[in-house]
Formats: C-alpha cells, sequence, structure tokens
C-alpha cells in the first residue's frame, strides 16, 4: 500500500519550526517511515509544479508554518489546503502572525522607504529603487511576490483543521503530535474535533508554573538583566514583566524556569479574543498607583509595550494592524 502523504511547508517565517522538527532527533526516521514525504522546501528540492499536479486530498497531512505576508504565501496556502485532508497551523507565525505581524504596527509604503530609501545599510546609488513584481530582463521576464500591507494569520486566509502553537513548538509536543497522527492513520482512530490545539492545554501557563505567586503590588518593571531574581517568587510579583497570566498552557513553563518571563508564544489561552488587551488587563489589578499620573510613570518602565504584549499575536488581534494608507491586502 501507499503511504501517507506529509508536506511541511514554510511561509513567511525565521525557519525556526523547521529546526524544531528536525530536533525531534531519532523520531524523524519514523515520520520518514511511516509517510512519503512529498514536500519540504527546508530540507528537499521539490517543486511548486510537483504539488500542482497531485490530486485534491491526495496529501494526508500539511504541516504548514509561517505567517502570510506575500502572494506567493496566499498561493501556497490555498494550493495546500486542496491538496491536503488534514491541515495544521504549525507554529506562532501560522497561529497568530508572531514576529512577522509586528510589521502590522506600520503600513507597506513606509517599510518600502526604510527598507529601500532611508537604510543607512544601503549604498547611495541604490537608494530609492524599490523592488517591483515584474521585471523584463534578457533571459525573459522575472516575477517576484507581491509584498502584501498586512500580514495574516493562516486561518485567515485558509480554513485550518488543527494548531499545533509555539515559537517553536517543543520537540516534546511535535513527537507526541506526530505520534498520535500515525497511531490514528495506522489503526484506524478517529481524528480529534476540528480545532484542536495539538500539544497545548485549556489553562495559562501560570497554572504550570511552580513559583510561588503572591499578587504584590509593583512600583516598577524591570528588564532580565536588571535584577537576579528569586527562583522561587514568582517573576511578576518581581516586577519581570511575564505574559503568564495570557498565554495558553503546554510548554511546561520552560522560559519561567530559566528565570525568564513568559514570552506569550503558545497564543492566547481559551476564550480570550486579544492576548494583548488580557495582559493589560491583568496588570492593571497589580500596578501601584494611586492616580492615573503614577500609573503612567510606573507603566513607562514597561519597554516597547506594543512589540511585548502583542509579540506573538498581533494578526490575531482585535487590533489585526494599524489603519492602512492603501487597500493593497
Amino acid at each position: 500500500m501507499a503511504k501517507p502523504k506529509l508536506a511541511l511547508y514554510w511561509a513567511s517565517s525565521c525557519g525556526g519550526c523547521e529546526i524544531a522538527v528536525v530536533d525531534i532527533e531519532i523520531k524523524i526516521l519514523d515520520v520518514a517511515d511511516f509517510f512519503d514525504i512529498v514536500l519540504w522546501p527546508c530540507v528537499m528540492d521539490f517543486k511548486y509544479k510537483d504539488i500542482e499536479a497531485l490530486p485534491d486530498g491526495d496529501i494526508t497531512l500539511c504541516l504548514f508554518n509561517g505567517a502570510i505576508r506575500t502572494s506567493e504565501n496566499e498561493y501556497m496556502a490555498k494550493l495546500l489546503r486542496a491538496k491536503s485532508k488534514v491541515m495544521v497551523a504549525f507554529g506562532s507565525c501560522a497561529n497568530d502572525g508572531c514576529i512577522p505581524a509586528l510589521a502590522n504596527f506600520f503600513d507597506k509604503e513606509s517599510i518600502f522607504e526604510y527598507v529601500y530609501k532611508d537604510s543607512p545599510s544601503l549604498e547611495e546609488s541604490s537608494k530609492g529603487v524599490y523592488p517591483v513584481t515584474k521585471t523584463q530582463m534578457p533571459e525573459g521576464e522575472i516575477e517576484i511576490p507581491e509584498f502584501w500591507n498586512t500580514v495574516k494569520t493562516l486561518n485567515q486566509v485558509i480554513d485550518v483543521d488543527y494548531f499545533i502553537p509555539g515559537c517553536p513548538p517543543q520537540s516534546l509536543q511535535i513527537i507526541n503530535a506526530v505520534s498520535a497522527v500515525i497511531d490514528i492513520l495506522a489503526n484506524g482512530k478517529p481524528l480529534p474535533p476540528k480545532g484542536t490545539f495539538l500539544g497545548a492545554g485549556d489553562k495559562t501557563c501560570c497554572d504550570e508554573c511552580p513559583r510561588e505567586r503572591k499578587e504584590k503590588k509593583i512600583k516598577k518593571f524591570y528588564r532580565p538583566q536588571e535584577i537576579i531574581p528569586d527562583p522561587n517568587e514568582c517573576l511578576l510579583d518581581q516586577g519581570i514583566l511575564c505574559l503568564g497570566p495570557a498565554t495558553r498552557s503546554g510548554c511546561e513553563a520552560l522560559c519561567v524556569k530559566a528565570n525568564m518571563g513568559c514570552r506569550g508564544c503558545y497564543g492566547p489561552p481559551v476564550n480570550v479574543l486579544d492576548q494583548g488587551a488580557k495582559m493589560i488587563s491583568a496588570l492593571s489589578s497589580v500596578v501601584d498607583a494611586t492616580n492615573p499620573e503614577e500609573a503612567k510613570k510606573i507603566l513607562e518602565t514597561i519597554a516597547d509595550p506594543l512589540g511585548t504584549f502583542y509579540r506573538f499575536s498581533m494578526a490575531a488581534s482585535i487590533l489585526r494592524r494599524v489603519q492602512p494608507k492603501s487597500n493593497n491586502k
């Protein structure tokens, strides 16, 4: 019998999700043995035409990582959705937009102006030369993807069956998820309900954290290098910003156990629409201020609040983006 087909694809991402898959070490042999890997651009040389030639629904499982930033990202998301029985948003970029979606605080024009006109790394002769989607060359026409004004999550573009959160997903969670899929396919077991977050919990990171929280009032926020925290006390109680109250459980609080505040990469907990707003709400109860001016002064000790509260979830938030100057996506 033919093996089930597996596709792994990256859109707008850093490649960390690919490394996380490789990090499952010897278990990757189980994956290669059970599946026929038909697409994995990071590791193997496949062409888009290979996927286009497959019948619809021929791919059993697609692990799609990366946000949707360009027309090429959108095309591949829709193509792989048509060709795949099960589509999984793999990692924070596909789930919530992650770091690429911080670009949504700007627009395409201002990004291009900085990169191609104002960047100090450019040679003077190159400044003001902007990319175009089509360029005629002696060898023929070159076409590059259209750069969108707005970064989107995968499920804002296509229908997604399951989600695996994390930046990147933890190797153990990947092993558990892949092993579960292999068990389901090999033994004819039913799939979990559509929309399930695989390798994640229904509570918050705080519920996994071993530290003791006393809900102390905060007079100042510290960056990690500014203070040596008590290893047994809640980091937030010590003034170190930790997004544990606004982040889904499942990572086993690894960052917190390493004396670093939770960054929020597992996304918002169940029934929370906006991770940043949830964290701001959590902070409002611990800021030690008696008037708005004092509260403002304390909050000003948070470095880059927008980038902190929406580092991983801007595209999936209620905000989505700042008001664009153009209607280009």
